[in-house]
């Protein structure tokens, strides 16, 4: 039996990139997998179908994370859909980048809106299905702990901003047997940062191993959290980013 045979996850951003590696993980792992996209429909539909051509359920979900009812929905068609949710992974997230100077109010509240605040209502609707060894995992970034130059400021808040709610998350939800925890990226090669990109030799040189991460690093992370493995993990933050933080 497979680590997570008979469990359902929910992936928000599950459509590309890091979220399409947890999300296939999770399902390798025995799980059923609902994704959330914004815009790249056809993209989510192509995780979906890949993951049901393995045996497991799956389904892609229209939730843009910066409209709150659409986040909450998401997590109750899961539930009505799989009749169950065991493993959410708040995923979505956007990248600002400017110095703060540059940045807009907008953007801020852009910002806090799909990397915070989505997180927080997908939480507030999973609690009331998560059973007692439910896991929350959310997705943050190395930039949370560290922060090498200019231009990140306002992500860089976002991403901390996850850890605090994550500790917080663990002290309320403990008790019921739920475990919540932060991942925290490092350069990893997806589409929004690919490994040939501008910049990323600078990055590479930022790591102790001279290298960026793929998103099936992430999700092995990720994975190991949401397993029996990770029935003790909670409230912590773990950084997989080839040692650039180190």
């Amino acid at each position: 039996m497979t680590s997570l045979a008979g469990k359902v996850a929910l992936v928000t951003g599950g459509g590309r990139g890091i979220g399409a590696g947890i999300a296939e993980r999770l399902a390798a792992d025995g799980a059923d997998v609902a994704i959330t996209y914004n815009t790249g429909a056809e993209r989510a539909h192509a995780v979906a179908g890949k993951i049901s051509g393995t045996g497991r359920r799956s389904l892609a979900i229209a939730a843009p994370a910066t409209d709150a009812e659409a986040v909450a929905n998401a997590v109750q068609r899961t539930v009505d859909e799989f009749g169950r949710l065991d493993v959410l992974v708040n995923n979505a997230g956007i990248f600002p980048f400017g110095t703060i100077d540059e940045l807009t109010l907008d953007q801020f509240d852009e910002t806090v809106t799909v990397n915070v605040r989505a997180a927080f209502v997908a939480v507030r609707a999973a609690i009331a299905h998560l059973p007692e060894d439910g896991r929350i995992i959310n997705i943050g970034s190395n930039l949370a702990e560290r922060v090498p130059g200019p231009g990140l400021s306002l992500y860089s808040l976002s991403k901390s901003a996850l850890i605090g709610f994550t500790k917080g998350l663990a002290r309320d939800l403990g008790p019921r047997g739920i475990t919540a925890n932060v991942v925290h990226p490092g350069s990893t090669d997806t589409e929004m940062n690919p490994a040939d990109g501008a910049g990323a030799e600078a990055q590479r040189t930022l790591t102790a191993l001279g290298r960026y991460s793929t998103p099936a690093d992430i999700a092995a992370t990720v994975a190991h959290l949401a397993g029996e493995s990770g029935r003790s993990i909670t409230g912590t933050s773990i950084t997989v980013d080839g040692g650039a933080n180190a």
